[in-house]
């Protein structure tokens, strides 16, 4: 079932990246033809979806590769590469379109407005059929957000023909560069999401909607833990969230009994906070010190002084 589902997303997207991609050639067409800044800017905006399209097909493509020696995790950060470059690609769009436009407010154009109206209409037209292909995409994080960059671009098609339909009555040409700077504000809150979010990805951070606090309160709540330290939750891609951490234990719990504990535990996580991957340290009669520190530059366990004498504390009682 999960390959079949993968296929069908591949397949949607791989489709809706073509179309979006014709889509992309009309607009650019028409908008030097009808002199339309805001017809342009709007296919600024589909060139950022046509990326992210084919970022997200080819992350999905990618995702299905099995994990080796050197990626032991899989390939399925390649999506989040892929939408740190769209962001990037974003930001330098907006920058364009609002250089234009200041331009334009200064100098206005005369703009062709029917023509703009027309590419516009085609271009909502073939954006509700992928946003209907896309639909059964489920809680695919790759899926939504193209469908999301879909339903932005039928948003930003309507303002281009709300500027036709004011330009043909009115000949108000200020109505152009005007829709063009209201796309380039909706191009840009979505980059600031996406850099936000990738970046937080790239740097461990904990995932957005996952309370630390809470994740540590639900392995204390299991039977037989003394206390959790060295606790980290991460993201490996925008779906798949790991964690690792070491439990204090009794000394006199069996192993067998241990390994019970680490099941459960695994059970709990995932139910709660949809965490897959998890590496839990069972520390009993040689704990390490939680005092000294969790950051990768520094070393949560004692080393031996010298190479002569260790320095591991043995925490027994008189």
């Amino acid at each position: 079932m999960a390959e079949h589902h993968h296929g069908l997303s591949g397949t949607a997207l791989k489709q809706a990246f073509l179309l979006t991609t014709l889509i992309l050639a009309v607009e650019v067409a028409a908008g030097f033809a009808s002199h339309s800044l805001a017809l342009l800017s709007d296919a600024g905006h589909i060139l950022t979806d046509v990326v992210a399209l084919g970022l997200a097909w080819f992350a999905v493509e990618q995702s299905k590769r099995p994990a080796d020696a050197r990626r032991t995790y899989g390939y399925h950060r390649v999506g989040i590469l892929a939408a740190m470059v769209n962001g990037a690609t974003l930001i330098v769009i907006v920058i364009f379109i609002a250089i234009e436009a200041a331009r334009r407010f200064a100098n206005p154009q005369p703009v062709q407005g029917g023509f703009v109206i027309v590419a516009a209409l085609l271009a909502i037209g073939v954006n509700a059929f992928i946003a209907m292909r896309l639909r059964g995409g489920g809680d695919n994080l790759n899926i939504r957000a193209a469908m999301l960059h879909v339903i932005g671009d039928i948003g930003a098609s309507i303002g281009v023909i709300v500027s036709g339909v004011i330009i043909l009555l009115t000949g108000w040409y200020y109505a152009d560069p005007l829709v063009s700077v209201g796309i380039a504000v909706l191009i840009a809150w979505g980059a600031l999401r996406i850099v936000r979010e990738t970046a937080n990805v790239l740097l461990e951070g904990a995932p957005h909607g996952v309370d630390l606090a809470k994740v540590r309160a639900t392995i204390l709540e299991a039977e037989g833990i003394a206390s959790v330290h060295d606790l980290h939750v991460w993201s490996l891609d925008s779906e798949q969230l790991a964690l690792s951490c070491h439990v204090v234990v009794p000394e006199d719990l069996y192993t067998a009994d241990g390994e019970h504990l680490v099941r459960r535990l695994e059970q709990q996580l995932c139910e709660r906070f949809e965490i897959g991957h998890t590496t839990l340290q069972v520390e009993a009669c040689h704990p390490c010190n939680p005092a000294m520190g969790h950051g990768v530059g520094e070393h949560n366990h004692p080393h031996p002084d010298g190479g002569k004498s260790s320095s591991h504390s043995h925490p027994h009682e008189d």
